[in-house]
Formats: structure tokens, sequence, C-alpha cells
């Protein structure tokens, strides 16, 4: 998790269900007209969203921010593909590990850091079926061991 991370305004939770994340990157967010005011309005939804390398730059796909309600002919198209900012060195090493067979960028939330919107991205390995079983089972377990103890003391 990057230090001094500001307000969080949206979070992909369907990310730790579907992937392994192995790895976390923050990046800045090429916006256009009044996209910043929707996004500091909490009108993003990441559920369906995506990153994907073109031409040495990284893009981030099926983003929904909300057109702002007092924007009129300055909205945006809310689906548009973004821009994303990262080092070159950054993408560089992310061109190498994408191209590495099942692994995928998947933005895991925004948030409001200076001022300025981020965008935290995560290098995810896919889960197959019996993963998110696993994965189910193993939470259930830790409810009820943390029920247990509660309903002891």
């Amino acid at each position: 998790m990057p230090k001094g991370q500001g307000k969080v305004i949206a979070q992909n939770k369907k990310a730790n269900h579907d992937f392994f994340i192995e790895e976390t990157f923050e990046a800045g967010l090429v916006l256009q007209g009044t996209e910043i005011k929707s996004i500091r309005a909490s009108r993003v939804n990441l559920k369906d969203a995506f990153a994907r390398i073109y031409k040495g730059e990284v893009y981030v796909h099926n983003m929904h921010i909300s057109p702002y309600e007092q924007g009129n002919r300055y909205n945006h198209d809310p689906l548009r593909t973004r821009k994303l900012l990262l080092h070159k060195k950054e993408i560089n090493k992310l061109i190498g590990l994408t191209q590495q067979q099942g692994y995928s960028l998947v933005p895991l939330k925004m948030y409001i850091k200076n001022g300025v919107a981020k965008l935290l991205i995560g290098l995810g390995k896919g889960k197959k079926k019996y993963d998110k079983r696993e994965d189910l089972k193993q939470k259930q377990a830790k409810r009820d061991i943390e029920r247990a103890m509660k309903d002891r003391g």
C-alpha cells in the first residue's frame, strides 16, 4: 500500500476474489473536463475495469466515471479509455510481466492524494474456480473462529 494515501474514492472488491495480486503500482490519470469533479463526488465504478499496455503506454478501459451534473456540454463519455501515468521503468517492467501467461493489470482502488486523483493498479494472476472456493472456505472458517472467541469472552 502506498504511503500517505489520501481519501479512497472507489475500490474494486472483486479484484481480490478473481486474482492473486502479486504487485501494485500507483498511477496518475489523464482526465478531461469535469471528470475530476465527478471523481471527488465519488461517482466512479471500477468493477469491470482493466488496464492494457498499448504502444508503450498504459490505458485503463471500462472504468466508469459518471458525467458531472452541472457539466452540461463540457461532460465526457463515462466509459472512455483513459491513459495512466507511470514511470518508463515501471511500464517496461509491466510489459515484461504481463507477457507471461495468465497475468493482467487490474485497477484495485482510486483515491485522491495531495489533490491529485491516483489509481492503484495490481499485477494479478487469474484464480481458478477451486482457488476461489478455497478462499471462501478459509474466510468462513476465520469468521467461525472469531465468533466462537467472541461468545467465549
